[in-house]
């Protein structure tokens, strides 16, 4: 009898298999047959290791639990960004796209089993307490987040406006714990923020890359043109911007070319290999451009910033960005759940992936943004893709032991917490002017 419902159960994660294979894949049927029968033993070895589990574990535990805890184990052994979400982290997914959600606003991954900040988002919870890049969550409430998984650390996080949590942060070179009682609120993550630095030179930034990022970017140059001086140069801001939709990192940087490449794909599937062009409609060209950057600029940010280099249409100021190359699939199942999955590389224009070495910024200056940069905090090391375990590797990279040294020319620059003395921004300025000045220059001369 025992052995009649092992082999029901083994025959019906069988047919679970073959349906994900359908509905992953779309060419199930003429894999099938090709399947190892080493692969089946596995999943033997799966169902047996269930029963033994069921049958003897100290408490009673569901199947259902059994069998969600191995699909987090699974995705979770894949890279750091596949991952199972319930329903309603699912439903918290999609509302992030939009910009609004409730909790700490704080952009977190996991490094040695430990959560750690990536960047807190601007004017949230977080950001006001002053939690920073590099913090280690150790607690939340009375949990210790060792070996805590990053969607049940977001779970935890998250909550009702107004409801107050506890966290204990680790932080470099302080040796005790630094406890935050904060107060969780709507984030509305502004995705766009503009102004003039000076007449006829704009700023702005991108905090996220949202649904309505590229309407609301569209807005700001339109209102940044307007004004006395128009636009003579302009700095896009691309610091701690952790990402977002691929889509709009695409029609961002479209708004700034008028044809080419600007990304492409790689995956195993047919339709993980994909293109995206520039097209000349609405195109802002009239300008020269810097863009800055830091380890926190991650996804699609790096994509902006890539092409704009590799087309020459902007100089890339700051430091080396975080380093994610990939792109990420949501693919919804039945039950309102779905599998966030790791499909495909993304490479620049001129063929240079990302993944784990990031973009090298044309001049290299550290300390930004200035805030970033008080006392100790700028010896504190920045987290990166390559430092996060089970990262996918850059397949254009060379070997450890065949690669050259890094030299990289580093400026040292301080900074405060007002903009006035963001060390970067002034240097971005310049080069603006000086290239305005030299613009000028080239006219007279040919006049």
């Amino acid at each position: 009898m025992q052995l009649r419902k092992k082999r029901g159960f083994l025959f019906l994660l069988l047919v679970f298999s073959i349906g994900l294979a359908f509905f992953l894949g779309g060419q199930a049927a003429t894999r099938v047959s090709a399947i190892p029968r080493e692969d089946y033993e596995d999943i033997e070895t799966l169902t047996n290791l269930l029963a033994i589990v069921k049958k003897n574990y100290v408490d009673e535990v569901s199947t259902k639990e059994l069998v969600k805890g191995a699909i987090n184990g699974m995705l979770n052994a894949l890279d750091p960004h596949s991952a199972y979400l319930t329903p309603d982290l699912y439903k918290e997914l999609q509302m992030d796209t939009q910009g609004r959600f409730s909790g700490l606003g704080i952009e977190i991954t996991v490094k040695n089993g430990v959560l750690t900040v990536v960047s807190p988002i601007e004017e949230t919870p977080a950001d006001r307490a002053g939690i920073k890049a590099g913090d280690q969550i150790v607690k939340i409430e009375d949990e210790f987040t060792k070996d805590m998984s990053l969607i049940q650390a977001v779970q935890k996080m998250r909550g009702p406006r107004g409801s107050k949590i506890t966290i204990a942060i680790k932080r470099e070179g302080v040796p005790e714990l630094i406890s935050f009682t904060l107060v969780r609120d709507s984030v509305r993550v502004q995705s766009v923020r503009s102004r003039a630095l000076e007449e006829g030179y704009g700023y702005v930034r991108v905090a996220q890359f949202q649904e309505r990022t590229d309407r609301d970017l569209q807005r700001a140059l339109e209102k940044l043109s307007g004004e006395k001086g128009g636009i003579r140069g302009l700095v896009l801001d691309l610091r701690n911007n952790p990402g977002g939709l691929l889509t709009q990192a695409v029609r961002v940087t479209d708004l700034f070319l008028d044809s080419g490449l600007i990304v492409y794909t790689e995956g195993r599937l047919d339709n993980q290999k994909q293109r995206y062009f520039a097209h000349k409609e609405n195109s802002w060209l009239e300008f020269p451009m810097v863009v800055l950057v830091n380890g926190g600029s991650a996804s699609a940010s790096e994509i902006v910033a890539g092409a704009l280099q590799d087309h020459k249409r902007a100089i890339v100021l700051g430091t080396k960005t975080f380093g994610k190359g990939s792109v990420q699939t949501i693919l919804p199942l039945d039950d309102s759940s779905a599998i966030r999955l790791t499909t495909a590389r993304y490479f620049t224009p001129k063929g240079r992936s990302i993944q784990a070495t990031g973009i090298v910024p044309d001049i290299v200056m550290e300390n930004g943004p200035a805030r970033e940069a008080k006392g100790d905090d700028r010896k504190r090391p920045t987290l990166r893709e390559e430092n996060l375990p089970g990262h996918l590797q850059n397949p254009l990279e060379r070997p450890e032991k065949e690669k050259a040294p890094e030299k990289e020319k580093t400026i040292e620059a301080p900074g405060d917490e007002s903009s006035e003395n963001d060390a970067q921004l002034k240097r971005a300025l310049d080069l603006l002017k000086g290239w305005d000045l030299f613009k000028q220059l080239a006219q007279k001369k040919a006049a």
